[in-house]
C-alpha cells in the first residue's frame, strides 16, 4: 500500500470534470490500495477528493497548518487530520508521509508544493514519483512552458522528465506505480 499525497484546489474550478476527475481518483486509489495524504480541507477539489476516498472505505490523512483551519475550512471526519505550526511544517509532513505525489487543478498554492517537491526530488533529497492530473488540458500550457525551458538550456531533459503528467486517474496511478515497482 503506498501513500499518495495529492495537492489541489481549495476551490472547484469552472468545469464539472475537474470534481469528477478528484471523485475518480479517489475511488481508484481505494480500489488499488493506496491511502490519501493532502492538505486537510473540506471545501473544494480538496474535500470532493477526501470524501470521495472516505466513501470507498480507504484512509486519509490531512495536514493543515492551525492558522489555516477555519479558513480552509478543515475536515474533521478523516482517518487523521495532523494540525502543524505554518505551511513549512506543514509541506515537510505531507512529503514525509507521502511516497508519491500528484497534483491536480489548483491555484497557487497547489503551483508552490508542487514545484516545490520537485525541486526537492531535483537536489537529491527524495526519489519519489511526481505527477500532474493534466484533466481538460488544465496543465497543457504550463507543460509547454517547462519544455520551453529545456529547449532554451535552463532545465535539463531528465529534470524535466521527473514530473510525469496524465490525462485520466487510471493511467496517472499507472505510471505511479510502475515508478514505486521499479
Amino acid at each position: 500500500m503506498s501513500r499518495i499525497c495529492v495537492y489541489l484546489g481549495s476551490r472547484e474550478g469552472h468545469d464539472p470534470a475537474f470534481r469528477q476527475a478528484a471523485r475518480t481518483l479517489g475511488h481508484s486509489l481505494v480500489e488499488r490500495g493506496h491511502t490519501l495524504v493532502y492538505g486537510g480541507a473540506r471545501i473544494g477539489l480538496m474535500g470532493e477528493l477526501a470524501n470521495s476516498v472516505l466513501e470507498a472505505g480507504g484512509e486519509v490523512t490531512g495536514v493543515m497548518p492551525t492558522h489555516l483551519v477555519d479558513r480552509e475550512q478543515a475536515h474533521l471526519g478523516l482517518t487523521r487530520l495532523i494540525r502543524v505550526t505554518d505551511m513549512h511544517e506543514r509541506k515537510a509532513s505531507m512529503a514525509a508521509h507521502a511516497d508519491a505525489f500528484v497534483a491536480l487543478p489548483g491555484g497557487i498554492g497547489t503551483f508552490e508544493e508542487l514545484f516545490e517537491v520537485w525541486t526537492w526530488g531535483y537536489l537529491g533529497l527524495h526519489d519519489k514519483p511526481l505527477s500532474l492530473l493534466n484533466i481538460n488540458d488544465f496543465y497543457t500550457p504550463l507543460l509547454t512552458f517547462l519544455d520551453a525551458t529545456v529547449t532554451q538550456g535552463f532545465m535539463a531533459t531528465a529534470t524535466r522528465d521527473m514530473l510525469m503528467d496524465a490525462e485520466t486517474p487510471q493511467t496517472l496511478l499507472d505510471a505511479l506505480e510502475m515508478h514505486l515497482q521499479g
